[in-house]
Parts: C-alpha cells; structure tokens; sequence
C-alpha cells in the first residue's frame, strides 16, 4: 500500500485534535487521582479516561498518513491503540491481548526503521556501546522485575521487554526525535512493569505512564516522519518538506 498524497492543512488539523484530546485525557488522570475514591467526581474522571484513551492512536495515525507517511507507521500506531484498549479492561487474558497488540507495533516499527533509518557505519563502536548499554538496560530490568512478577506473565514480560528494547535501540536510527520517543517507550512500559511487580509507585502512577507513553509515541511518529517523508518536489526539481 503507498502512502497517500499529503494533505497538510487536514493533517495539522488532525494533529490538532490529538493535541486537545491527550490534554483532556491526562487532565482526566490526573482529576481522578485528586478525588476521593468512589466519589461521583473519580467516577466521571473514570469515565473521561475510558472514552478519550481508545481515540489517541487512531487520531495520531490519521496525522501521519495524511502527512504522506507510511502505512506501517500507521500501522503501528493502531496496534498501540489495541494495546491501550485491551489494557483499560484489566482481566489478565486482556492484558496478555494487550501486551501482544504493543508487541506487533514494535515489530512494526522495527521495520520502519529498517527501511528508513539511516546506517552509521563509520560508527560501529558508538552503536556497539549503545547496543550494550540497551541490553544492559534489558537484563537488569528483567532480573529485578522476576520475583515480583506473577508467575503466569514472568515469560511474557521477559519476551515482550526484549522486543521493546530493539525496538528502542532501532530507534536510534530514525534520528534524536525518534530514539527519544524510544526511551519514552522504555520508561513507561518500565512503569507499568513495576506496578506489576508491586514495587512502589510513583503519585498518579497512570497519569506519569500516559504522560511518557504519548510522548512516545508522538516522538517515535513525529520522527519517523521526518525520515521516512520525502518532501514535495516543485518545478525547480528541488526538495522542500512536507508543511506541519
């Protein structure tokens, strides 16, 4: 499928309304952090996180393909909408569908950064110390969340980690937007994580893990972009990108 012709004013205009909603959505976390449990405000802050979370994704994926990007990065970002959906259910089966939809957008995203991302290799030892550093990063992570994690996600954690740590170390590829989108990922699946293994919890722990999470993946689409977006070409033959 080839990506669609830009449509820049429609497209800021979609990313406009992604803008409004993600506000309006951590607003909602954080009003329902502030309320007293049970109370008639948590339960209409309750309902605002429900309804707003399913519709992030698919908005910021209408962005990008009406910016003429990809529709893998598309793609990627409705598995993320998946992850999001199966997540707010909170049965455990729900969360292994979840946990599956996160996982092929990043297998998605591995892709794109495959096709798009640009090789260094005058500099093979710089990639080499990240590389070690992210699996570093990887190992110390997974041996610390073993003994808390319910037996049951043990091996799908440690599976779906590995791929979240490729994926944030192919992020490098895309540029410094990307490969931060990249860490963003890391520091809210990692947040996630502990409260699986029962590690102490920030404050509003939902609201800090939406907060990195669509930073994340505003970063990681925002980049790819970039990358993977040629710019219009205009009679002089010269390249101009794409308006935002």
């Amino acid at each position: 499928m080839r990506p669609l012709a830009p449509r820049p004013r429609a497209a800021r205009a979609l990313l406009l309304a992604f803008a409004v909603l993600a506000a309006g959505h951590l607003a909602a976390l954080a009003a329902h952090a502030a309320a007293a449990p049970g109370s008639g405000p948590a339960g209409l802050a309750d309902t605002a996180v429900h309804l707003t979370k399913p519709a992030l994704m698919p908005l910021l994926a209408a962005h990008t393909l009406l910016r003429g990007g990809p529709p893998l990065l598309a793609a990627a970002l409705l598995f993320g909408c998946g992850g999001d959906t199966f997540l707010q259910i909170g049965a455990p089966t729900a969360f292994l569908i979840g946990m599956g939809s996160f996982a092929a957008g990043h297998l998605c995203y591995l892709l794109l950064f495959a096709r798009h991302g640009t090789p260094a290799p005058a500099r093979r030892s710089r990639a080499a110390a990240a590389a070690a550093l992210y699996a570093a990063a990887l190992v110390t992570t997974v041996a610390l969340l073993w003994p808390g994690l319910p037996a049951a996600l043990r091996i799908p954690v440690a599976g779906y980690s590995l791929l979240l740590t490729a994926m944030a170390f192919g992020a490098l590829r895309a540029g410094p937007r990307a490969a931060a989108g990249g860490l963003l990922f890391l520091l809210s699946d990692s947040l996630i994580a502990g409260g699986l293994a029962h590690w102490p919890q920030l404050p509003a722990p939902q609201l800090w893990i939406m907060l990195t999470y669509l930073g994340a993946q505003t970063a990681l689409a925002l980049g790819l972009l970039t990358t993977a977006t040629p710019g219009p070409t205009h009679p002089t033959g010269d390249l101009h990108p794409v308006p935002t």
